[in-house]
């Protein structure tokens, strides 16, 4: 019985091994930058665990200066980027959104529930625009892990 009990954790271990090892496989990195050095490309071997997703650099020394507090804008953007979480409210006053008020930001589309979210949107510049839109607080109603 107790041989039969440890050969059943085994195989459910080694399943959960092939879960995890496949859901890393899903993650698409094409035209996804480093957070930390954006000209660079995101390298699938270099990731650090954030809000239950994975973030990606371009080197062993970008993620080791990675500051979750810091580079929560560039995170929260690349977690959607990579799809592992997905808009759901608009990130300005969390009501549904409108798929005709859209901008894209840094590569990732964002909807809006009216024009005149998406116009204070546009109006910003720069970094500026990734800050409303990314920022730990707007992230925590807009946005939600994907299902897998």
């Amino acid at each position: 019985m107790r041989v039969r009990s440890l050969l059943i954790a085994a195989a459910s271990l080694m399943m959960l091994a092939a879960f995890v090892v496949a859901d890393d496989k899903e993650i698409k990195l094409e035209g996804i930058k480093c957070l930390l050095k954006p000209d660079s490309p995101a390298k699938a071997s270099v990731s650090a665990d954030y809000k239950g997703g994975k973030v990606f650099f371009c080197c062993a020394g970008c993620c080791a200066k990675f500051d979750a507090e810091k580079n929560a804008v560039a995170a929260n953007r690349q977690l959607v980027a990579t799809k592992q979480y997905k808009q759901v409210k608009c990130p300005l006053s969390g009501s549904a959104c409108n798929a005709e008020q859209k901008v894209s930001i840094d590569g990732v589309d964002v909807c809006f529930c009216c024009a005149g979210c998406k116009s204070k949107v546009e109006k910003a510049e720069g970094a500026a625009r990734a800050e409303l839109v990314f920022n730990n607080k707007v992230f925590e109603k807009a946005y939600e892990p994907a299902k897998k």
